[in-house]
């Protein structure tokens, strides 16, 4: 039996009716399994601002660094979306919490469910057996350099820019995770025109030598982008930077049919958050139609890498695989030939989904 501390951060929008059902299935493992888990919970974003006037309150930072692992939601609201001069933004959050817990590196498993196959717009031949790994970097590159605009304000400038170390230590990251795949890694950069880059390029393949058994391919992000929708199988392992890794794991969202079955880790050297990809979709939210699968598989991600519970992680991925053999949809992975009444709510796909494990 273990004794872990989780917290709950279910932020904005439908990252509060997602994360409810994330920890039920919580409960349930600790039910089957004979664990312990003790919960508490903290604001980020929007909800937080609202609260307190800062998207991460010193309270929710020191809550964070003593726990076990974070289950987390989205952050965001359209509010600010459309005032682009709003000085305190919910985002902001997100990239403190990221910086402060030293969360370097962000995984993002791209699995497809041969149930979902109809989902994706893309053919189901092109997409069966699909199976990818994204190691995203996520202290560094363009969201973490300087910005600003000149004094006529018709200029804006983003640094984008990469420590060495920073490079190396995602690398590792990412060689270390292929061993226990197909031994492929493919680097994503733009080095035939940015010097950020060349500097990742070079970084990449010094760290390639320390791993001879793994088969290293660079692309450059435009290529990498076509490959995914042309010939998703080829890939195994892709680790990139901040900013390209954030756009390539949206596209590849659509491989597995929908944002809503997309669990994320974000790891570094301590505690780890585990999220679902998709934001906060003010669009949708107190409908009770959000898909929370995402959620439940990034349940699944934490107890695996955080807690090392791999049996634990495979009996809630083997629920979500039930419920869906089934037959059960969200809105979200339906198509024209899913009965209406096996178009289910959050909440009820949630009870599924328990019923399996």
């Amino acid at each position: 039996m273990a004794k872990k501390n989780i917290l709950i951060v279910p932020g904005d929008g439908i990252g509060q009716e997602v994360t409810a059902v994330g920890k039920k299935v919580l409960d349930k493992i600790a039910e089957k399994f004979g664990h312990e888990f003790v919960y508490d919970e903290a604001l980020i974003g929007h909800a937080a601002i609202e609260a307190t006037g800062n998207p991460l309150p010193e309270e929710s930072l020191t809550k964070m660094k003593a726990s076990d692992a974070v289950l987390f939601g989205a952050v965001g609201h359209p509010k600010y979306d459309n005032d682009p001069t709003a000085k305190v933004r919910p985002e902001q959050g997100l990239l403190k919490m990221r910086k402060e817990l030293g969360l370097y590196a962000n995984l993002r498993p791209i699995k497809l469910f041969d149930e979902l196959l109809e989902a994706s717009s893309i053919k189901p031949e092109i997409l069966r057996g699909a199976d990818i790994l994204f190691f995203r970097e996520l202290t560094g590159d363009i969201y973490f350099g300087e910005k600003g605009r000149n004094e006529e304000n018709t200029y804006a400038y983003d640094i984008a820019g990469y420590h060495r170390y920073e490079v190396e230590r995602i690398t590792r990251k990412a060689f270390e995770a292929a061993r226990t795949r197909r031994r492929k890694v493919m680097s994503v950069d733009k080095a035939n025109v940015l010097e950020n880059s060349r500097l990742w390029r070079e970084t990449v393949l010094e760290v390639a030598k320390d791993y001879p058994d793994v088969e290293l391919e660079h692309q450059f992000v435009d290529a990498a982008a076509m490959l995914l929708i042309k010939d998703p199988k080829r890939f195994d392992v892709v680790v990139t930077g901040n900013l390209f890794g954030d756009i390539l794991t949206d596209e590849a969202s659509q491989i597995a049919g929908s944002m809503g079955m997309l669990a994320s880790a974000s790891v570094g050297d301590s505690t780890g958050v585990y999220e679902p990809i998709h934001g906060s979709a003010h669009d949708i939210t107190g409908k009770g139609v959000a898909n929370p699968m995402a959620s439940v598989l990034s349940a699944a991600l934490l107890l695996d890498i955080s807690f090392g519970m791999k049996e634990e992680s495979e009996a809630i991925i083997a629920a979500v695989d039930a419920v869906l053999k089934a037959g059960f949809r969200t809105g979200d992975i339906a198509d024209a030939n899913t009965p209406k009444n096996m178009i289910l709510g959050t909440d009820a796909i949630g009870e599924e989904i328990l019923k399996r494990i």
